[in-house]
């Protein structure tokens, strides 16, 4: 079982070995990247529905499958000390459109996985959850501990996604940790013809003269936070102890509104953007920002990365985004 008394550096020569479902997708090929450059053994298992295999370190061990397949998950679980579960569907407007698909997989893939972990004896898993739970707050920044306000069934895919693994941790003896990611960004993001990413879109269309569709005033604010702070907020929850039971905001605290966002990709690529409003759609939860006092304190959390500074990566590393002539 998995490291009830002590802290595995990862700098360390100490090795792991890992699964992460949906590891191909943006945050989970980040995130696999990182541990098998660390020297840990690393597998993955992702249906490619938005998912790169091309984009994997070719030292991880990757397998083609659905989370929901138990008998496959039960062929990658041995000997894993750790169990990343990023596998999910992610668009809030297609879950409006597609609820019960949303259910099937974000939440029955939790259960199956759960289910999988017990069989094989897997001890731990860190959810990749959604700060969209807390929809729309008075207070601001939001913590752990106010009540969700639930706009979308993703965001309820995810809630029970939590309640789920806490729930059947407690009785399985898995260790579970749920990490509330907000606007994560950063190269590879990727960029769906319907309902695409607010920010690897807005940098797409400045960069390449399109014009930018801003849904009413561009007011509203959310919490951007660069791919690479993430991922090293999901190692640290993997690996630190005392954490069972906790759910943990990721963030960068820094609140920006929508305009700001086109603004400093203005400023960090040297080019104007044409910025259309559409007052008809609403621009969705008006505020947005993370309390992340707790991860601080669990996980000795910190972002390296402002927003401009992540922007100006993500336009380096990305070769989607290259500038076109006015």
């Amino acid at each position: 079982m998995l490291f009830s008394s002590m802290f595995v550096n990862p700098n360390s020569t100490f090795t792991m070995n890992y699964l992460i479902t949906g590891g191909a997708g943006f945050i989970g090929r980040h995130l696999a990247n990182k541990l098998v450059a660390q020297g840990h053994t690393v597998r993955v298992i992702d249906d490619l529905s938005a998912g790169e295999k091309e984009a994997l370190d070719n030292r991880i061990l990757f397998t083609r499958g659905d989370v929901r397949d138990q008998p496959k998950l039960w062929t990658l679980l041995h000997d894993v000390d750790v169990v990343y579960h990023l596998a999910a569907k992610v668009s809030l407007p297609q879950s409006v459109l597609y609820p019960r698909e949303y259910n099937d997989v974000n939440v029955g893939g939790s259960v199956a996985l759960m289910e999988a972990m017990r069989a094989i004896g897997a001890p731990r898993v860190v959810l990749a959850s959604s700060g969209t739970i807390y929809g729309n707050q008075k207070r601001q920044p939001v913590d752990e501990t106010v009540l969700p306000d639930l706009r979308t069934p993703y965001a309820v895919s995810k809630l029970a996604a939590e309640h789920y693994i806490f729930t059947l941790g407690r009785h399985f003896g898995i260790q579970a940790v749920a990490l509330r990611i907000f606007n994560a960004f950063g190269p590879g993001q990727a960029l769906p013809p319907a309902y695409p990413p607010v920010v690897p879109q807005v940098i797409r269309q400045v960069l390449q003269g399109g014009s930018v569709v801003v849904f009413g005033d561009g007011q509203q604010t959310r919490d951007y936070i660069f791919v690479d702070d993430v991922v090293e907020a999901l190692i640290a929850a993997g690996q630190k102890p005392g954490l069972d039971g906790e759910v943990i905001n990721i963030g960068s605290a820094v609140e920006t509104s929508v305009n700001q966002l086109i603004a400093m990709v203005e400023e960090v690529s040297g080019r104007r953007a044409h910025v259309l409003y559409n007052d008809e759609h609403s621009g969705g939860v008006r505020r947005m920002v993370a309390d992340i006092e707790k991860a601080e304190r669990l996980l000795n959390f910190t972002p390296q990365l402002s927003l401009k500074e992540g922007l100006q990566q993500t336009i380096i590393q990305d070769e989607r985004f290259e500038v076109t002539s006015d």
